[in-house]
């Protein structure tokens, strides 16, 4: 299982930016993609999730409305559209896969419990100016 996650860059508040997590070595039926972020001096957090299954999303509440993640089955690829992009969405985002939370669905409360997710890929910065 590989995931890698491209896109992240420098925008001012306001913009958008389409983060791209290409994956290979799975079959999107049996997971879960969500993407995460790691702001300096903060704990990974949940953002987006998406089931491989039938496709329903889930996302935080503090980017409801800005954000959407969707995904291309055919390519194997999951992206995240950022709207709206705030300062305080500066953060490294890692997109990552679970086979748990694919079985619960995103609408499980445990769809952002990082210790179910056992495929990372690398970060992508994402720096959001005032």
């Amino acid at each position: 299982v590989q995931l890698q996650a491209s896109g992240g860059g420098l925008v001012q508040s306001g913009g958008s930016l389409r983060l791209s997590c290409e994956t290979s070595g799975f079959s999107f039926d049996y997971y879960a993609i969500s993407w995460f972020r790691q702001a300096p001096g903060k704990e990974r957090e949940g953002v987006s999730c998406i089931s491989g299954s039938d496709g329903r999303t889930a996302s935080a509440d503090s980017v409801k409305g800005r954000f959407a993640i969707s995904r291309d089955s055919a390519k194997n690829m999951v992206y995240l559209q950022m709207n709206s992009l705030k300062p305080e969405d500066t953060a490294v985002y890692y997109c990552a896969a679970s086979i748990p939370v694919g079985v619960a669905g995103c609408s499980s409360p445990n769809r952002f419990l990082i210790g179910l997710y056992e495929d990372w890929g690398q970060g992508t910065l994402v720096t959001v100016s005032s």
